[in-house]
Protein backbone atom coordinates (compact mmCIF):
# COMPACT_ATOMS: atom_id res chain seq x y z
CA UNK A 1 0.00 0.00 0.00
CA UNK A 2 1.29 3.41 -1.41
CA UNK A 3 1.13 6.69 1.07
CA UNK A 4 1.38 10.27 0.09
CA UNK A 5 2.63 12.25 2.89
CA UNK A 6 2.09 16.13 2.09
CA UNK A 7 3.35 18.05 5.29
CA UNK A 8 5.74 20.63 5.46
CA UNK A 9 7.03 20.30 8.92
CA UNK A 10 10.00 19.02 9.02
CA UNK A 11 10.29 16.72 12.21
CA UNK A 12 6.40 15.89 12.24
CA UNK A 13 6.93 14.78 7.78
CA UNK A 14 10.14 12.25 8.90
CA UNK A 15 7.92 11.04 12.35
CA UNK A 16 4.70 9.73 10.14
CA UNK A 17 7.12 8.56 7.25
CA UNK A 18 9.41 6.60 9.81
CA UNK A 19 6.57 5.19 11.12
CA UNK A 20 4.35 4.47 8.10
CA UNK A 21 7.49 3.09 6.70
CA UNK A 22 8.29 0.80 9.85
CA UNK A 23 4.06 -0.43 9.36
CA UNK A 24 4.99 -1.83 5.75
CA UNK A 25 3.33 1.30 3.90
CA UNK A 26 5.61 2.80 0.90
CA UNK A 27 5.57 6.35 1.67
CA UNK A 28 6.46 8.99 0.02
CA UNK A 29 6.85 12.44 1.99
CA UNK A 30 7.08 15.76 0.47
CA UNK A 31 6.13 19.43 1.80
CA UNK A 32 4.87 21.71 -0.80
CA UNK A 33 1.41 21.59 -3.32
CA UNK A 34 3.88 21.79 -6.47
CA UNK A 35 5.73 18.57 -4.89
CA UNK A 36 2.28 17.10 -4.09
CA UNK A 37 0.89 17.56 -7.79
CA UNK A 38 3.69 16.30 -9.44
CA UNK A 39 4.28 13.00 -6.97
CA UNK A 40 0.54 12.69 -7.96
CA UNK A 41 1.33 12.89 -11.61
CA UNK A 42 3.74 10.47 -11.44
CA UNK A 43 1.66 7.64 -9.55
CA UNK A 44 -1.12 6.56 -7.91
CA UNK A 45 -1.35 6.64 -3.84
CA UNK A 46 -4.14 4.49 -2.00
CA UNK A 47 -4.04 6.91 0.64
CA UNK A 48 -3.00 10.89 0.91
CA UNK A 49 -2.05 12.29 4.40
CA UNK A 50 -2.68 16.29 3.67
CA UNK A 51 -2.02 19.07 5.99
CA UNK A 52 -3.80 22.31 4.96
CA UNK A 53 -1.01 24.72 5.89
CA UNK A 54 1.64 24.59 2.82
CA UNK A 55 4.22 27.10 2.08
CA UNK A 56 2.99 27.68 -1.44
CA UNK A 57 -0.74 27.41 -0.83
CA UNK A 58 -3.85 26.02 1.20
CA UNK A 59 -4.17 22.29 1.28
CA UNK A 60 -8.16 22.74 0.64
CA UNK A 61 -7.50 24.75 -2.47
CA UNK A 62 -5.37 21.62 -3.59
CA UNK A 63 -7.54 19.45 -2.43
CA UNK A 64 -10.64 20.17 -4.80
CA UNK A 65 -8.13 21.27 -7.79
CA UNK A 66 -7.71 17.56 -7.56
CA UNK A 67 -11.64 16.65 -6.85
CA UNK A 68 -12.26 18.49 -10.38
CA UNK A 69 -9.72 16.65 -12.26
CA UNK A 70 -11.33 13.55 -10.97
CA UNK A 71 -8.80 12.11 -8.90
CA UNK A 72 -9.89 10.01 -6.27
CA UNK A 73 -7.49 8.76 -4.39
CA UNK A 74 -8.70 8.69 -0.35
CA UNK A 75 -7.42 12.02 1.59
CA UNK A 76 -7.16 11.90 5.23
CA UNK A 77 -6.59 15.90 6.16
CA UNK A 78 -4.44 16.65 9.14
CA UNK A 79 -4.33 19.98 10.41
CA UNK A 80 -4.31 22.36 13.26
CA UNK A 81 -7.40 23.76 12.09
CA UNK A 82 -9.81 21.62 14.44
CA UNK A 83 -13.19 23.98 14.41
CA UNK A 84 -15.64 22.17 13.15
CA UNK A 85 -16.38 24.62 10.66
CA UNK A 86 -13.09 23.64 9.38
CA UNK A 87 -13.73 20.15 9.31
CA UNK A 88 -17.45 20.19 7.63
CA UNK A 89 -15.14 22.44 4.73
CA UNK A 90 -12.82 19.82 4.73
CA UNK A 91 -15.05 16.94 4.23
CA UNK A 92 -17.36 18.90 1.45
CA UNK A 93 -14.45 19.72 -0.62
CA UNK A 94 -13.78 15.44 -0.64
CA UNK A 95 -11.49 14.80 1.79
CA UNK A 96 -12.70 11.04 3.23
CA UNK A 97 -11.40 12.16 6.69
CA UNK A 98 -10.42 14.45 9.56
CA UNK A 99 -7.60 14.13 11.99
CA UNK A 100 -6.85 17.45 14.21
CA UNK A 101 -3.56 17.94 15.09
CA UNK A 102 -1.85 17.06 17.69
CA UNK A 103 -2.98 13.37 17.63
CA UNK A 104 -1.39 9.93 18.76
CA UNK A 105 0.45 8.21 15.96
CA UNK A 106 -1.84 4.87 16.97
CA UNK A 107 -4.36 6.93 16.55
CA UNK A 108 -3.99 8.55 12.86
CA UNK A 109 -3.04 4.38 11.93
CA UNK A 110 -6.41 3.08 12.80
CA UNK A 111 -7.78 5.92 10.39
CA UNK A 112 -5.60 4.91 7.65
CA UNK A 113 -6.19 1.31 8.13
CA UNK A 114 -10.05 2.28 7.62
CA UNK A 115 -9.63 4.33 5.29
CA UNK A 116 -7.77 1.17 3.17
CA UNK A 117 -10.87 -1.25 4.08
CA UNK A 118 -13.47 1.52 2.99
CA UNK A 119 -11.29 1.59 -0.39
CA UNK A 120 -11.18 -2.20 -0.78
CA UNK A 121 -14.86 -2.63 0.09
CA UNK A 122 -15.97 -0.26 -3.37
CA UNK A 123 -12.94 -1.38 -5.51
CA UNK A 124 -14.35 -0.65 -9.06
CA UNK A 125 -14.95 -3.37 -11.44
CA UNK A 126 -15.99 -1.30 -14.28
CA UNK A 127 -14.46 1.67 -15.67
CA UNK A 128 -15.86 3.88 -18.37
CA UNK A 129 -13.97 6.90 -19.94
CA UNK A 130 -16.04 9.04 -22.65
CA UNK A 131 -17.21 6.08 -24.85
CA UNK A 132 -15.03 3.17 -23.76
CA UNK A 133 -16.17 1.09 -21.33
CA UNK A 134 -13.66 -2.03 -19.47
CA UNK A 135 -15.02 -4.58 -16.93
CA UNK A 136 -11.78 -5.75 -15.13
CA UNK A 137 -13.97 -8.81 -14.19
CA UNK A 138 -14.89 -10.26 -17.76
CA UNK A 139 -12.09 -8.88 -19.18
CA UNK A 140 -13.27 -6.89 -21.73
CA UNK A 141 -13.75 -3.90 -23.32
CA UNK A 142 -16.78 -1.97 -25.60
CA UNK A 143 -16.31 1.18 -27.86
CA UNK A 144 -19.96 2.86 -28.28
CA UNK A 145 -21.23 -0.88 -26.98
CA UNK A 146 -19.41 -2.75 -29.80
CA UNK A 147 -16.93 -5.49 -28.28
CA UNK A 148 -13.23 -4.76 -28.95
CA UNK A 149 -10.39 -7.50 -29.07
CA UNK A 150 -7.41 -6.66 -27.44
CA UNK A 151 -4.35 -8.62 -26.33
CA UNK A 152 -3.73 -9.19 -22.32
CA UNK A 153 -0.83 -6.38 -22.47
CA UNK A 154 -2.99 -4.55 -24.47
CA UNK A 155 -5.60 -4.91 -21.87
CA UNK A 156 -3.42 -4.34 -19.23
CA UNK A 157 -2.17 -1.00 -20.51
CA UNK A 158 -5.18 -0.04 -21.33
CA UNK A 159 -5.87 -0.25 -17.82
CA UNK A 160 -3.53 1.93 -16.50
CA UNK A 161 -4.79 4.81 -18.70
CA UNK A 162 -8.48 3.90 -17.35
CA UNK A 163 -8.01 4.24 -13.47
CA UNK A 164 -5.78 7.28 -14.37
CA UNK A 165 -7.43 9.10 -16.83
CA UNK A 166 -6.39 12.72 -17.26
CA UNK A 167 -3.65 11.99 -15.56
CA UNK A 168 -0.08 12.58 -17.27
CA UNK A 169 1.90 8.82 -17.40
CA UNK A 170 5.61 8.57 -17.86
CA UNK A 171 7.20 6.61 -20.66
CA UNK A 172 9.21 5.20 -17.45
CA UNK A 173 5.70 4.64 -15.46
CA UNK A 174 3.99 2.65 -17.73
CA UNK A 175 7.08 0.42 -19.10
CA UNK A 176 7.68 -0.46 -15.59
CA UNK A 177 4.33 -1.79 -15.51
CA UNK A 178 3.66 -3.50 -18.59
CA UNK A 179 7.71 -4.61 -19.02
CA UNK A 180 8.84 -4.81 -15.83
CA UNK A 181 13.14 -5.15 -15.69
CA UNK A 182 13.25 -3.70 -19.12
CA UNK A 183 14.43 -0.37 -19.77
CA UNK A 184 12.28 2.04 -21.99
CA UNK A 185 12.32 1.03 -25.35
CA UNK A 186 10.22 0.89 -28.52
CA UNK A 187 7.75 -1.76 -27.25
CA UNK A 188 5.90 1.11 -26.16
CA UNK A 189 4.98 3.13 -29.03
CA UNK A 190 4.13 -0.07 -30.61
CA UNK A 191 1.31 -0.93 -28.34
CA UNK A 192 0.47 2.63 -28.31
CA UNK A 193 -0.14 2.71 -32.03
CA UNK A 194 -2.23 -0.80 -32.09
CA UNK A 195 -4.66 0.97 -28.94
CA UNK A 196 -4.75 4.24 -31.08
CA UNK A 197 -5.94 1.85 -33.72
CA UNK A 198 -8.40 -0.28 -32.01
CA UNK A 199 -9.97 2.86 -29.70
CA UNK A 200 -10.20 6.00 -31.74
CA UNK A 201 -12.42 5.38 -34.73
CA UNK A 202 -12.56 9.37 -35.18
CA UNK A 203 -9.27 10.88 -36.07
CA UNK A 204 -10.65 14.29 -35.17
CA UNK A 205 -11.83 12.92 -31.25
CA UNK A 206 -7.78 10.95 -30.34
CA UNK A 207 -8.58 9.23 -26.80
CA UNK A 208 -4.79 9.39 -25.96
CA UNK A 209 -2.17 12.68 -26.20
CA UNK A 210 1.01 12.07 -26.72
CA UNK A 211 3.42 14.46 -24.67
CA UNK A 212 6.94 14.14 -26.26
CA UNK A 213 9.33 13.06 -24.47
CA UNK A 214 7.09 12.58 -21.19
CA UNK A 215 4.80 10.23 -21.72
CA UNK A 216 0.92 10.03 -23.00
CA UNK A 217 -2.35 10.84 -21.12
CA UNK A 218 -5.97 9.50 -21.89
CA UNK A 219 -7.94 12.86 -22.98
Amino acid sequence: MKILIVEDQQRLGQFLKQGLSECAYTVCWVGTCREARDALAETNYDVIILDLSLPDGDGLHLLSEWRRSGFNESVLILSARDAVEDRIKGLDLGADDYLPKPFSFDELLAHVRSLLRRQSAVKQTVITHRCVRMDLLSHTVKLRDQNVDLTSREFALLEIFMQNAGRTLTRSYISERIWPGLADNNLLDVYMSRLRTKLESNPTEPLFKTLRGIGYQLV
